[in-house]
């Protein structure tokens, strides 16, 4: 078996003009940065290669020079088709002024792609992407005029539409790996990720095409664990040696043991996030977090929800993912992002855009860069400026809950938080909240039922069949003034509660507290003479059956002992109860009437929650909702 070992410089030279390259990496990670060099260098001494075809899923840059940047030279590149753009302003700007032709296409239907391409099928098919700017009925995915190419068709496969992406056969991988052998076997130890190293190389294998990979070291012959190699020689055509700088684990990090999983950090060894903006928005998206349940968090600001939940002490009680393949631990932030410390497993990225588009999620968080009266999100695209869709479509669309996280306005927005409220000094010069956003990456009407909400640092809203609803407004916040003065249209405005005061002070809020219904025993109590049962849920969110068990749990343990039946007294002021619940709820509380009850008295100031309540638990009966807890307390006097 000969040795694959060659220089970068022999490995650009193996790269044909008009072929079709991928490239491993996200962000920073597994990118290979020697290869990607060795082909500029190449081009800008020589000419060649020119009109290549670039294919690829998650962006690779780190929104400068590196990464793809170093292919955005004009003749260079002919065609790019890729997930996220924002990362590669060089090519991204080829594209903006028509100088290649280009197509944006969710991040995971590429990473799924390249698995479909190495099967030898004729592309991928699958719902992500109906009602989004990838819809071939909209854009389909095309960024400029001089692209004419449908790449995406609509399919009706029994009472469903279905998109169907096209299979790109690929001539060039360039992919990056930790050590190889001379027999070119491939290990990936010291790499954050493994994204879709083995299914871009099947695919270009089975392509016909050439395999071209990047490492740092190399082991003799026979020396590697077959458990550790994710490409087998089988699959590699040439391997190069890269220099340190070229092979950095991350862009903003040469190397950590902790991104490679070799070792664990401890607790609280994260400094807490500064309180501003950011933190506001990442503080009150927390609060939506679920025990027990997948959570993905994307890039920007719902990266802090992560720091968040550190800081509340709330990791061991929910999984944190990213969609390179991170489950567990808490991922990474800035040009970090993608990976994650104290992870509980690595997987290939199109494994778990699999899991993702499935319904895997029970929350995702997002980012929002406009939206709109419809609910319509958009952050893929802002007049010249690209930034393409990523993972996006993929998670808002098949998320069972979805946050969207980012600021009011845009530009210059200046904040002061004090006494748990919040004022705007300087309001930021762009409006956020549009009549129609410019490109839509998220579709409110294929998202009519599901819970959708936007938070920003002020104000909280919500997914209607109307459209955007505002619920939430921040202490210190004027409707008029601070909000809809600064949105081009009406909102439909429901009943509105305030935010949380504990999001905008700099305490921790204790919401594992809140999350993990610790402080049931003080909110559920007998009197002295044990003859009146006062339960306050104040505040509180019933959102899962496991949370109505433990309310459950706690009546029947203060009242099964008592020899005769109680009054009870149940204050809802500012409650919620998820509506997928409600019906477990309604039987949970009928139980406990027909069991412990004598006479029950409920009260809110909310019309809205009254209203629910009559709703919910009257099928059973009528039960009696008052408005004050003075009323509700009368009542039972008067029984």
């Amino acid at each position: 078996m000969k040795d694959k070992i060659i220089p970068a410089s022999d490995a650009a030279a193996l790269v044909s003009a008009g072929d079709t390259v991928t490239t491993s990496g996200f962000v920073g990670i597994g990118v290979p940065d020697a290869l990607l060099a060795a082909i500029e260098t190449r081009f800008l001494e020589t000419g060649a290669p020119r009109d290549l075809t670039l294919f690829f899923a998650a962006g690779q840059g780190d929104g400068k020079d590196r990464g793809l940047n170093r292919l955005g030279h004009e003749g260079l590149l002919k065609r790019v088709i890729g997930g996220h753009w924002g990362l590669i302003p060089k090519v991204a700007q080829l594209a903006t002024n028509g100088l290649i032709e280009a197509y944006n296409l969710p991040q995971g239907v590429i990473s799924q792609l390249y698995r479909d391409i190495a099967a030898g099928k004729p592309g991928t098919l699958t719902h992500v992407g109906l009602g989004t700017f990838v819809d071939p009925r909209l854009e389909g995915g095309r960024i400029n005029p001089q692209t004419t190419e449908e790449l995406i068709e609509v399919m009706r496969i029994g009472d469903r539409d279905l998109l169907f992406y096209k299979a790109q056969p690929i001539q060039v991988a360039l992919l990056r790996g930790t050590t190889a052998d001379p027999a070119g076997n491939i290990t990936m130890e010291r790499e954050a990720l493994v994204i879709d190293n083995l299914a871009q190389a099947m695919a270009t294998r089975n392509s016909g095409g050439m395999v071209i990979v990047q490492v740092e070291r190399i082991a003799a012959r026979g020396a590697l664990n077959p458990r550790d190699v994710i490409l087998p020689a089988t699959l590699v055509d040439a391997v190069v040696i890269a220099q340190p700088e070229f092979h950095m684990q991350t862009y903003a990090t040469p190397y950590s043991h902790l991104f490679a999983g070799q070792f664990r950090a401890p607790a609280g060894s994260t400094a807490p996030m500064p309180l501003d903006a950011r933190k506001i928005i990442a503080r009150r998206a927390a609060f939506e977090l679920p025990v027990n349940g997948v959570v993905n968090l994307g890039i920007g600001m719902p990266e802090g929800v992560a720091a968040v939940a550190e800081e509340e002490g709330l990791l061991e009680h929910v999984t944190l993912t990213a969609e390179p393949g991170v489950i567990g631990g808490q991922p990474a932030s800035g040009l970090d992002f993608g990976a994650a410390v104290n992870t509980d497993a690595i997987i290939p990225q199109n494994a778990q855009f699999d899991f993702y588009d499935g319904g895997g999620l029970d929350l995702a968080v997002l980012g929002m860069a406009e939206a709109d009266r419809a609910g319509n999100v958009n952050v893929s695209r802002f007049g010249p400026r690209l930034a393409g869709a990523g993972g996006f479509i993929n998670i808002s669309q098949n998320a069972a809950r979805v946050v969207f996280a980012g600021t009011f306005t845009a530009g210059g927005l200046h904040l002061s938080m004090s006494d748990g409220a919040i004022a705007i000094r300087g309001e930021g010069r762009a409006r956020k909240f549009l009549d129609d956003v410019q490109q839509i990456t998220f579709s409110g009407r294929h998202a009519q039922g599901k819970s959708i909400l936007y938070v920003t640092e002020r104000c909280v809203f919500d997914l209607c069949a109307d459209g955007l609803r505002l619920i939430e407004i921040a202490p210190g916040i004027e409707l008029e003034r601070d909000i809809l003065s600064h949105m081009a249209f009406r909102p439909v405005i429901g009943e509105i509660t305030q935010m949380d005061p504990r999001i905008f002070t700099a305490a921790p809020m204790e919401l594992k507290r809140d999350l993990l219904h610790l402080d049931l025993d003080d909110r559920i109590a007998l009197n002295p003479e044990a003859t009146r049962l006062f339960i306050n849920f104040e505040k509180l969110r019933i959102r899962t059956e496991q949370d109505i068990a433990r309310i459950a749990a706690r009546v029947e343990t203060l009242c099964a002992p008592l020899e005769t039946r109680v009054d009870v007294i149940v204050n809802y002021d500012g409650a919620r109860i998820d509506e997928d619940v409600e019906d477990a709820y309604a039987a949970m509380v009928a139980d406990l009437e027909d069991r412990y009850y004598r006479t029950v008295s409920r009260y809110s100031s909310s019309a809205f929650m009254r209203m629910k309540l009559g709703q919910a638990l009257g099928r059973a009966n009528v039960p009696h909702i008052f408005e004050t807890a003075e009323d509700a307390r009368r009542y039972l006097d008067r029984r």
